[in-house]
């Protein structure tokens, strides 16, 4: 049997991850969270930023060019500071999973999600089986 199959088999008859598996995630956890407050708030300052571009001057038909082209990038923004806000409640949520030792456990199927998932998405909640028999998954 495969080293890989064994710590799998492991895992699966496990019903949490060990306080020290619990403090690697949390490791993972805090520094995608440090780096996504990071990218809020250049989304926020891009936001409410002002017309630093100086086109008081230009002529009309590029001033409205221009306008709609800051309103747009504006929304863009907003999509993206709304979308990052979501990123980071999510991973809020999992330090406070980590707390209640929750973390890792599928809200579906109730087995522990693989490390290797949690590694790349660590605020997720379900398990591949259960994402993939999501409707919209």
């Amino acid at each position: 049997m495969k080293e890989q199959e064994k710590i799998e088999q492991s895992d699966a008859r496990k019903n949490r991850y060990s306080d020290v598996e619990l403090e690697e995630f949390k490791a993972i956890i805090l520094n995608k969270l440090d780096k996504a407050n990071s990218d809020l708030k250049l989304l926020t300052e891009a936001i409410s930023s002002g017309d630093v571009n100086g086109t008081d001057d230009t002529s009309p038909t590029f001033k409205v060019l221009e306008e709609g082209y800051q309103v747009l990038s504006k929304e863009e923004n907003g999509r993206l500071a709304a979308r990052q806000q979501k990123f980071i409640n999510n991973l809020e949520n999992a330090l406070i999973r980590i707390e209640n030792k929750t973390y890792g456990i599928c809200r579906v199927t109730g087995k522990l999600i693989p490390k290797e998932r949690l590694r790349i998405v660590p605020h997720a909640t379900l398990s591949m089986e259960a994402k993939l028999q999501q409707p919209n998954s």
